[in-house]
């Protein structure tokens, strides 16, 4: 996720199926709750956030995207395992060069800090109803 103390920047991307979102799957043990979000990851120092979004779908599950749209900054004050995170995030909307990529039932991978992270498809009224919770919340908007 990230260290406390700081201000994180962090590229995301939303990628669409259908009705379905491409999300992982997260649990907070301090909250006792699952959380969903988008895959992506940190900005390093000299790189765009554009940049950064590629560089992390490819390291993390090998992934070439396309049709990349700039979707806006989200501003995410959060806690995590009881500590304080703060991001700045920006939001992307990408396809999958792959179609594979579009028939998995799940996929599993680390992102360097945390091992085993699933992601799979989600139909994105399971978000909007409630019944699942995507983070940062402002990501309900662009559903």
């Amino acid at each position: 996720m990230g260290t406390s103390g700081i201000i994180r920047a962090v590229a995301l991307g939303l990628i669409f199926q259908g009705d379905r979102v491409f999300v992982s799957e997260g649990y907070d043990p301090y909250k006792e709750r699952t959380f969903h979000r988008a895959l992506g990851g940190g900005i390093e120092l000299g790189e765009t956030s554009l940049e950064a979004l590629q560089r992390e779908f490819q390291e993390e599950i090998q992934a070439e995207l396309t049709n990349i749209q700039y979707l806006g900054c989200i501003e995410n004050i959060f806690a995590y395992g009881g500590a304080p995170f703060h991001e700045m995030v920006q939001l992307y909307r990408a396809d999958f060069v792959d179609p594979r990529f579009y028939q998995l039932e799940e996929l599993v991978f680390a992102d360097g800090l945390v091992e085993n992270i699933t992601a799979r498809w989600f139909e994105r009224d399971r978000f909007l109803s409630g019944e699942l919770w995507l983070v940062p919340e402002p990501c309900l908007n662009y559903l």
